[in-house]
């Protein structure tokens, strides 16, 4: 299950791109809430905390703990605009994740024990992930902030799959693994260069006649 993670913000009644230029030049975030069968409302939060919040994995994936004014609202992030080139974040979109009410995310993979894998004690070898995150399904108590991925057996010419990785309790994928959805998730391959050993000769080749 995932930690708790909290912001604070708080309601704003100013609407338009001027409020919201004004309040991106006062250091502050404009922001909407969603869902859970209430009205949308507008928000503000300071840019700084959430700018430092968004560089880590469980800003996109976790149950965030947004204090509005006092009132504690479980949120999921749903949507962040960026500035094209500066370090500013334009507006985000937040939906309230009522509880008992199964949620679809997108969570992200980490892959675990490489180093001590056959294949990442091999210098010839590198090890690739193939697939950042995965889309599953369930309760916001089971949500995680990330699904490990053990690769401390894989070895040279190996593929992981999908189906190859253990999920969480209570968590299951949004697409069930079939013969047409099963992607690879990581895979060890030999570096350029690398010339497999060449296979025995048989028996009285090469001898002398």
């Amino acid at each position: 299950m995932s930690n708790q993670h909290k912001l604070v913000a708080f309601a704003r009644k100013d609407e338009g791109k001027g409020a919201s230029r004004r309040l991106r030049r006062a250091g502050q975030l404009p922001a909407v809430i969603y869902g859970g069968g209430e009205a949308p409302q507008s928000i503000t939060l300071n840019q700084e905390p959430v700018w430092l919040a968004q560089q880590h994995d469980w800003f996109y994936s976790s149950l965030i703990s947004l204090d509005i004014d006092g009132k504690v609202e479980r949120v999921l992030l749903r949507d962040m605009q960026r500035h094209p080139y500066k370090q500013i974040i334009m507006h985000l979109d937040f939906q309230r994740i009522p509880q008992g009410v199964e949620i679809t995310v997108r969570v992200p993979l980490h892959f675990t024990n490489i180093e001590n894998s056959p294949a990442g004690k091999s210098a010839e070898v590198t090890v690739t992930s193939e697939l950042n995150d995965v889309e599953v399904v369930m309760l916001p108590r089971h949500l995680p902030e990330f699904i490990e991925v053990d690769l401390g057996s894989i070895k040279a010419g190996d593929t992981v799959h999908l189906s190859d990785v253990k999920l969480p309790e209570g968590v299951r994928l949004a697409h069930a693994i079939s013969d047409e959805f099963n992607p690879a998730v990581a895979v060890a391959r030999y570096g350029k260069g690398h010339v497999e050993d060449e296979a025995p000769a048989a028996e009285g080749e090469g001898e002398g006649e």
